[in-house]
């Protein structure tokens, strides 16, 4: 069970990113499709930075390598999740091209991306470096509940920190009041003085690096520096997706969903309960029934707390007020 705990919390981070810079763009009105690439991109770019530090300073310098590596590691993460970001709001916002097509198109982009980069890196770098990324504090010889607590990657704690401040930003900020006046009527809020054009730019690209996080999340905490095809990453992103509608757009609830999506997500591989193979894949499919079975709920509720922002996937073109 303790296995279980420990797995599900270090993948739960993965989702968290993916779900909350998706959140953060659509509160801007874009429905940006294009997260599971971005978090394949931003995964990849983050071992590009942990590569090229290890080449500067290695692994054997204590303090200094882990502050280095972590430092590249977070800077080229949020460039190449920021500019995938700013792909997409050229097209999107600059040519008003489709937002469904091109955040498809995106995902494709970033899932091939990431493997083509994948081939220029040496593994050994990021098995290496994963060390940092692993753990705060050592606990291996600490009780259960030390483990199941403390016994993470500073990711798992940022994750949360980020929920948290965008939810702040979100609600009790003049930038945020903009953005979400901005995803319900762009029009009025352009009529206001608000620039929709800015507004979505910016939060599309934070959402991008926001989501970028997930894959790098993925790679050095998860997989403990092991990079796998891009499409296990992609498929994250896509559950990260699912929890947008779970968390109905809030990214407090998102860390609970992010949990339980987790758990799910791991159990059948945790040996935690016998089961056939028919059981597994049932398991497998519950994450996108129970976000169904909200978006139904929300659905047949009609309040407006738990709906999408309501110019969400529609471009703006101000000659059209």
């Amino acid at each position: 069970m303790l296995t279980l705990i420990i797995l599900s919390v270090r993948l739960f981070s993965s989702f968290l990113f993916g779900s909350v810079g998706e959140i953060v763009t659509e509160k801007s009105g874009h429905l940006n499709l294009g997260t599971p690439g971005i978090m394949c991109f931003g995964g990849i770019g983050g071992c590009l930075g942990i590569a090229l530090a290890y080449d500067m300073v290695g692994v054997d310098n204590g303090f200094i390598s882990g502050f280095v590596i972590i430092l590249f590691a977070i800077l080229f993460t949020i460039l190449f999740g920021g500019l995938v970001g700013l792909l997409y709001s050229f097209l999107t916002v600059t040519l008003r091209a489709n937002q469904n097509i091109t955040g498809l198109a995106i995902t494709t982009f970033g899932a091939a991306g990431a493997n083509f980069f994948s081939l220029k890196l040496d593994r050994n770098k990021l098995l290496a470096s994963s060390k940092f990324f692993i753990h705060i504090i050592d606990t291996s010889n600490s009780n259960e509940f030390i483990q199941a607590v403390f016994g993470y990657g500073f990711l798992v704690y940022l994750a949360i920190i980020v929920a948290i401040l965008a939810t702040v930003i979100m609600k009790r900020t003049k930038v945020g009041l903009g953005l979400r006046a901005v995803g319900e009527n762009p029009g009025t809020a352009d009529a206001a003085g608000l620039s929709v054009p800015k507004y979505r730019y910016l939060a599309t690209m934070t959402g991008a690096a926001i989501a970028g996080f997930g894959g790098l999340s993925y790679i050095m905490d998860f997989s403990n520096g092991l990079f796998e095809q891009a499409v296990t990453i992609e498929g994250l992103g896509w559950l990260a997706v699912a929890l947008v509608i779970f968390s109905t757009w809030r990214p407090t609830i998102s860390i609970l969903g992010s949990l339980l999506f987790a758990v799910l997500y791991i159990l059948p591989y945790s040996g935690v309960l016998v089961m056939d193979t028919t059981t597994m894949e049932a398991i497998k499919m519950l994450p996108y029934v129970v976000t169904i079975l909200v978006l139904i709920i929300t659905s047949i509720l009609g309040k407006k707390q738990v709906q999408p922002p309501s110019s969400l996937g529609t471009n703006y073109f101000r000659e059209d007020r």
